[in-house]
């Protein structure tokens, strides 16, 4: 049994809070981490961990031995980092997280190049709308879409993106087009339950700024399935453009009130601290500036 496998199988654990949440951070089954971890104890002759039906907590050998392995481990990656930098070549792991539609409308097709560029680079990417904390969770790297205000962070934007609303015209012929901002109330929307707004949407109008209180139809927490709906005639969105932009340039979606402006947003790639700033991570931001340098859903 490879010890690194199991050391990096018994932490994920430990900070995961369970074998399933382990495995899905490792990409492996949660039959092979529950595997991994008992050969740990096996190998060790003790228990490590105390499992019952509701939670998993450290014995006191698992707390003595938790704490050498994130030494162990910390250090195999502070290793790696300092080959990258008297070498000047990237290599290790990067542990990666992007929300999910743009993970895999604008992110997904860029993986390839930068692994073919960079082979002795491995990416662990995990793609999710929840906001995540970079140095609580491990991360290397993550994309945020917002108006970054966390300045204990370090970012450099990628691109913009504008919030749109929007819906299509066979909902607009069959239930009118909101005249004003205010109207928006009497239609329903289909809201996306992670916005920072909530149900109150905001725009900026030649007026000045307007918000309304919405009347949400249907509520999730996935930008595809709000546009979907749209698609479907069920309703308004507020969506990025990045994820309507086509459809608003062919014509499935139209800009509702082209006059009331929702946010721009920045998009991001955000890490934790710029002392030490590994080879892998430089090369990653610098590869996802380039390649955003002209985001395709601006084209439109």
């Amino acid at each position: 049994m490879d010890r690194f496998r199991e050391m990096n199988s018994f932490v994920a654990v430990v900070e995961c809070g369970s074998f399933v949440a382990a495995a899905e951070v490792l990409r492996a089954s949660k039959a092979a981490v529950s595997r991994a971890v008992m050969e740990l104890e096996a190998r060790l002759g003790a228990r490590l961990l105390q499992r019952t039906t509701r939670r998993l907590s450290l014995t006191e050998a698992g707390r003595a031995y938790y704490g050498h392995c994130k030494q162990i481990l910390a250090e195999l990656e502070e290793a790696e980092r300092a080959v990258g930098q008297v070498t000047g070549h990237p290599v290790g792991r990067l542990r990666i997280n992007a929300p999910f539609s743009f993970g895999l409308l604008h992110l997904a097709s860029q993986w390839g190049g930068f692994m073919e560029r960079y082979p002795d680079v491995d990416l662990e990417v995990t793609l999710s709308d929840r906001l995540v904390d970079v140095v609580e969770e491990g991360y290397d790297l993550v994309i945020r879409i917002s108006r970054l205000q966390d300045s204990s962070l370090v970012h450099r934007r990628l691109a913009t993106t504008r919030i749109v609303l929007c819906a299509s015209p066979e909902y607009l012929a069959r239930h009118g087009r909101p005249a004003s901002v205010e109207d928006i109330a009497r239609h329903p929307v289909i809201a996306y339950s992670y916005a920072a707004q909530g149900d109150v949407w905001r725009f900026d109008t030649p007026d000045g700024p307007r918000e309304v209180l919405t009347r949400p139809r249907m509520q999730t927490n996935n930008g595809d399935t709000c546009r979907a709906v749209a698609l479907a005639h069920q309703g308004l969105v507020l969506q990025p453009d990045f994820l309507v932009g086509r459809d608003l340039a062919a014509g499935r979606l139209v800009e509702v009130l082209p006059d009331s402006r929702g946010a721009e947003l920045g998009i991001y790639a955000v890490y934790p601290s710029r002392k030490h700033l590994s080879v892998k991570i430089r090369v990653l931001v610098d590869y996802l500036v380039a390649a955003f340098e002209r985001p395709g859903w601006q084209e439109h």
